[in-house]
């Protein structure tokens, strides 16, 4: 009836620790270079008389300012794994001390060039106070989130265990019970372990690979209803399927593609979900059929599930994810991007409940 073995349970969910900051971020690079070259450009107004003047003297100073940035992140970046071991104080005061280090590289940038009578000590306490504002940011960005990613938890709970879907499946159950014992066996084990996996404790992030069993489990449990209905294909690439995602983000847009485009349909529908590689990013893809008139029913659930999906996908890999939901020649396709991990994580195997 499904792809995996209906004895098996879902592995626990992966646990990544979060980084004060993550200097190997593309969001933060951009968002530490645009900060430095901001505080640059108000500096060069100091003393400039006229915009040539400005112009003249913010360039000098972000031919000193923009690598000792870059010296900052590329050593944040290559120190990462240290830095996580330590403590929040820790990385706070590593994180000024490499912006200090910065601003003596930056002072001697400027040094070399023919400048004299260089603000050394200046320099140095100016790339602390820089890098501590900067982690500061970065700190209270995630504190922000926080929030966000427990009420979108809460908001996908909601939508998944919908009273009707409950329903729906324990009366297909009774109804197998009878004559296909196995069969009801089975969809309510699948049942039980959709109900495990989003009761659990929260966690940051899950696999692509625990993602597409709960998504496979779901399916199993909705071909039983929908019968012919439902024809479903999987083209997987296992070799991206330790990529990260926010957990229970594949399910519900598996659950939107039925609900959507097969279950409003009289003819039923198709789905199919597609993951590959693509350089180091791991493509998602989830395709269905739209119903009869090629135009998907209206209705506000729909579209705020997307954009549910599309903000914690940003919540978690900022700008290296991406997501677009379109229709095009009678399909519903929802694409989404997630950065491929340096080493990917193996999926264990887990013992029988």
């Amino acid at each position: 009836m499904s792809p995996h073995s209906p004895t098996s349970s879902l592995p626990n969910p992966a646990v990544r620790q979060a980084l004060v900051f993550d200097a190997c971020s593309v969001g933060v690079v951009l968002r530490a270079v645009l900060f430095v070259q901001t505080v640059v450009a108000t500096a060069a107004l100091y003393g400039a008389d006229d915009l040539p003047e400005w112009i003249s003297t913010m360039a000098l100073l972000t031919g000193a300012s923009l690598p000792g940035t870059l010296i900052w992140l590329i050593a944040a970046c290559s120190l990462k794994h240290q830095l996580q071991r330590m403590g929040t104080r820790g990385q706070y005061l590593a994180g000024v001390l490499l912006g200090a280090l910065s601003g003596l590289y930056a002072c001697a940038m400027l040094f070399f060039i023919g400048l004299q009578n260089m603000p050394w000590l200046a320099s140095a306490v100016s790339g602390g106070l820089l890098a501590a504002l900067l982690v500061t940011a970065l700190v209270l960005r995630a504190r922000g989130n926080a929030p966000a990613q427990t009420q979108a938890r809460l908001t996908e709970l909601q939508s998944r265990i919908r009273p009707h879907f409950l329903f729906n499946t324990l009366n297909s159950a009774i109804a197998l019970v009878r004559a296909e014992p196995a069969k009801a066996e089975a969809m309510l084990e699948d049942l039980s372990d959709l109900f495990r996996y989003a009761l659990a404790e929260p966690h940051t992030a899950s696999t692509l690979a625990q993602e597409i069993e709960l998504a496979q489990r779901y399916l199993s449990i909705e071909q039983v209803r929908f019968e012919r209905r439902l024809q479903v294909q999987w083209q997987l690439d296992e070799s991206v399927h330790g990529a990260l995602l926010p957990p229970l983000l594949l399910q519900p847009l598996v659950e939107n593609a039925i609900r959507h485009g097969v279950e409003p349909s009289a003819r039923g529908g198709k789905l199919q979900v597609r993951t590959e590689r693509q350089g180091q990013q791991a493509l998602i893809q989830i395709v269905n059929t739209l119903p009869d008139g090629g135009a998907a029913p209206s209705s506000p659930g729909h579209g705020m599930a997307l954009e549910n999906v599309k903000a914690r996908l940003s919540l978690l890999h900022d700008l290296q994810g991406s997501f677009s939901a379109r229709k095009r020649n009678g399909f519903f396709i929802v694409r989404l991007t997630v950065p491929l991990p340096a080493s990917e994580p193996k999926c264990h195997e887990h013992p029988d409940r």
